[in-house]
């Protein structure tokens, strides 16, 4: 069970992530998007989208600082045990709360207007379900820790798990060791990775690129009766 959970696991996720962006990106060009519900309610959406995205971006930033970036290397640049762990909880509970309140936000809007309820899939519920799921046990695990007083070092086992499985030499017996909280938070991160590339999460890898090149579009009007002043010399209609 150690090797299915702490080596197969992540490998056939992994492969399923890239596989299936490949995919999607290969034969739904067209449904590569957020899906946009703007059109359908504007209030809530102002107000839990900004948060929900610039939580899970700090959220981001602190499992890169975290996860990928060895402890020897904060300690070499003079970032010591205490003042780390004390950055790591405060920004990582603020950015888990913005996070979870803007989740809170978007899902009862969902739930509760018409037309976004209507335009809401089965895909959809599944991506809430693990997206929020993954957040509530890393949120929690953090703060439980703190609570007791036993915060677990998680760049102890945690983080040199995860680099080993990206450097083709797993020591899933790390794994082993964590606190179930970790565990648990874990698999779920990595079943969203597998499901990511079916559902609207897609858009993270989307970015407007040909925008910046493609020609200006001019419009004009066949109509000569249009406007109220007369043109400009120059600016006569052909």
């Amino acid at each position: 069970m150690t090797t299915l959970f702490w080596v197969v696991v992540p490998y056939v996720s992994i492969a399923v992530f890239v596989v299936g962006h490949f995919w999607r990106y290969r034969y739904d060009k067209f449904g590569w998007t957020t899906r946009s519900s703007q059109l359908y309610e504007n209030r809530l959406l102002r107000l839990g989208s900004p948060l929900f995205h610039f939580g899970i971006l700090l959220v981001a930033l602190g499992h890169v600082g975290g996860v990928l970036i060895p402890k020897s290397w904060t300690e070499a640049v003079g970032v010591s045990e205490t003042v780390y762990h004390a950055l790591a909880v405060v920004l990582g509970v603020l950015a888990g709360a913005m996070t979870l309140a803007g989740a809170a936000i978007l899902v009862y809007r969902r739930r509760t207007v018409g037309p976004v309820f209507s335009a809401t899939t089965r895909n959809d519920k599944i991506m809430y379900v693990l997206l929020i799921g993954t957040i509530v046990l890393g949120l929690g695990t953090t703060v439980l820790g703190n609570l007791t007083e036993h915060p677990h070092d998680y760049r102890e086992t945690v983080s040199p798990w995860f680099r080993s499985i990206f450097y083709f030499q797993p020591k899933p017996e790390l794994m082993e060791v964590a606190p179930l909280g970790f565990q648990l938070h874990a698999l779920s991160a990595w079943t969203l990775v597998a499901f990511w590339p079916f559902s609207r999460l897609v858009h993270v890898f989307s970015a407007p690129l040909g925008y910046l090149t493609r020609p200006y579009i001019v419009y004009r009007s066949r109509d000569t009766e249009l406007g109220s002043r007369a043109p400009r010399r120059g600016w006569e209609r052909s």
